[in-house]
């Protein structure tokens, strides 16, 4: 899909290097030993089970970093939905090469199609509420760039790329600052050095915090573990004056129930950390 923003190439490659240096450091002693070179194959990736595709440039980037002789053409666009025995991509090109570079690629094609599936999941329970599914920082290191990616492929949208983006306050950050006047006066000190850009949010795990946070002026008010119960109580207090993100305990059973109360996003650590790969193959036949 067009609308989905991309991962620079020069990320992805720089992901892929390091994952094929991981699993190939000095050649694959069995393709290359097994196969002659001048062997050709035609090979496909087939889903075995139904979900969300994300994915399909990384595969392609594995294949070619490994041999530019391989040609991939991927059947569906990332961000559609694929059912089970769906061919999803096809590789033509040096068999030896497909074989090295399978493993690699399935593995972040699986990884990154789970968490589009996923994401999916949760914004389909949402749908008729004005609730967004965001994605957090839970992400395996290195590979946050393909994993947020995948969240949008899903449907989601992203929460702050990294710490040096948004200003954000959470528990322990507050258990250092201090409450009521004394926390409000730390959070307009906090606003007073920022530039007009940066946005400004913070977690609250208690419906008194709220007033205090409010006064500074802050952007975002997460509400972080609340029960749906007692999401009603503070967005009446919040009155629109600023942006309400919910977080904690948030999956499939709970979300709509989450989103119903009006807050605007819904963030969820569990599409990253918590998915399962989907399960894919790659079929071969010699050519």
């Amino acid at each position: 899909m067009s609308s989905i923003h991309p991962v620079p190439r020069s990320v992805i490659d720089a992901i892929v290097s390091l994952a094929l240096l991981e699993d190939c450091p000095r050649g694959d002693i069995t393709a290359t030993t097994v196969l002659d070179p001048a062997v050709t194959a035609r090979a496909a990736v087939v889903a075995r089970q139904p979900g969300v595709l994300s994915g399909t440039g990384v595969f392609e980037r594995v294949m070619q970093q490994v041999d530019q002789d391989i040609q991939i053409t991927a059947h569906l666009a990332d961000g559609q939905r694929f059912e089970a025995g769906d061919e999803l991509i096809t590789v033509n090109g040096p068999a030896a090469s497909i074989l090295t570079a399978e493993r690699v690629g399935l593995n972040l094609l699986q990884r990154m199609s789970a968490i589009a599936t996923a994401t999916a999941g949760l914004v389909g329970k949402v749908a008729h509420t004005k609730a967004r599914i965001a994605d957090t920082r839970k992400t395996t290191p290195g590979l946050r760039a393909l994993e947020r990616y995948a969240v949008r492929c899903g449907g989601g949208v992203n929460h702050r790329d990294n710490l040096s983006e948004a200003f954000m306050a959470k528990d322990n950050h507050l258990a250092l600052l201090g409450d009521g006047k004394q926390l409000t006066s730390a959070l307009r000190q906090v606003r007073s050095r920022l530039g007009h850009t940066t946005a400004m949010e913070v977690e609250v795990d208690d419906i008194s915090q709220i007033p205090a946070v409010l006064a500074a002026g802050v952007d975002v008010i997460m509400l972080d573990n609340f029960a749906p119960a007692d999401i009603p109580a503070a967005l009446e207090l919040i009155d629109g004056q600023a942006i309400v993100e919910a977080s904690g305990n948030v999956n499939a059973a709970t979300v709509a129930e989450i989103a119903e109360t009006g807050v605007d996003i819904i963030s969820s650590g569990a599409i990253t950390h918590s998915v399962a790969a989907i399960d894919l193959g790659l079929d071969m036949v010699i050519g």
